[in-house]
């Protein structure tokens, strides 16, 4: 078996589809069709189906990505270390992203690493802790950046900020906090939240049961910026961190309050595997994604209203309805 072979898998199975993996090897597609079979014929095992539809990774397939993953990983990053010493930093980065950072500061951050480090090939994409931690354990992604899980996990994991979590509605709306906000009082709003599939849905929840109350949006949307425009556009409410608001609440679309104490938090942390070295270039592309995010959290931070008076009740809230 050849490390070559293990390439051109791996880049078939991310890929799955000949014509872009061989675009993407930049070498023609009968080469990479004849590398496949003669790895399947080694191994004695069929890797892929074969479908109109493109290549999908059979059991074995699976099997095989899992345990060369790591191998192909610790090589290029063999190849990222010697090229550092002659002041380089290069080699390919994979980044796994919760959704409230990968949609408020990657493409700032993308941008950076594009103009600062030319030598690196990015990679990011977005999902939930659970499955960010799964592909980071077997060596799909470097590194990624998710809220702290509340189980513990087989990664290690690196503190990278405490985020406020603030209530929010349409800046002109007719909806005033009542004076000393607390979770418990969302009871009295109609809400819009991240389903409980999302990492933000499961804090609130917590504090949900700490205050006694259950939670019961009108709507869910995953999608943060949807959640945005819903609550700039309608008089409904919500609660997330200060960093999915911060182009609504610059644009003037939203205004955010503060709960009193116990503030609303969330943690984020980046976690990489403990048995894998974090090459030159995935610590590079770090820095720049960890600077953005607590420069985003700052300057939306600046936007929040301390918890202010004007109770409204349940009636007045229901009173003013969607537009």
């Amino acid at each position: 078996m050849e490390f070559r072979q293990m390439q051109y898998f791996l880049c078939l199975a991310e890929e799955r589809n000949v014509t872009r993996a061989a675009r993407q090897l930049n070498i023609v597609q009968p080469a990479l069709s004849m590398q496949i079979a003669k790895l399947e014929a080694e191994l004695g095992q069929k890797l892929f189906e074969r479908s109109n539809s493109g290549m999908t990774l059979t059991t074995a397939g699976e099997a095989f990505s899992r345990l060369v993953s790591p191998i192909v990983r610790d090589v290029e990053y063999a190849k990222q270390e010697m090229a550092r010493l002659n002041g380089r930093i290069s080699g390919r980065v994979s980044v796994g992203l919760i959704t409230s950072v990968a949609q408020s500061t990657m493409a700032s951050s993308s941008a950076t690493v594009a103009h600062l480090y030319p030598e690196i090939t990015l990679s990011v994409c977005e999902g939930y802790t659970e499955t960010l931690t799964d592909w980071v354990n077997s060596g799909q992604l470097d590194f990624a950046l998710i809220n702290v899980p509340r189980r513990r996990v087989s990664l290690a994991a690196h503190h990278v900020m405490d985020e406020e979590m603030v209530f929010a509605c349409r800046k002109d709306a007719p909806i005033k906090p009542p004076t000393n906000l607390r979770f418990g009082h969302l009871a009295e709003f109609e809400l819009v939240m991240p389903s409980k599939r999302h990492g933000l849905r499961m804090i609130l929840e917590e504090h949900a049961a700490t205050a006694g109350i259950e939670l019961k949006p009108r709507l869910e949307l995953d999608t943060l910026p949807a959640v945005c425009d819903v609550i700039a556009t309608t008089n409904l409410v919500t609660v997330l961190p200060t960093i999915a608001l911060q182009q609504s609440l610059a644009d003037g679309r939203v205004r955010a309050h503060r709960f009193a104490e116990p503030r609303i938090t969330r943690s984020i942390a980046w976690v990489h595997h403990p048995r894998r070295m974090v090459s030159a270039a995935a610590r590079a592309v770090l820095d720049i994604i960890r600077r953005d995010l607590i420069e985003a959290a700052t300057s939306a931070s600046n936007y929040v209203q301390p918890p202010s008076g004007g109770a409204t009740r349940r009636g007045a809230a229901r009173r003013s309805r969607s537009r």
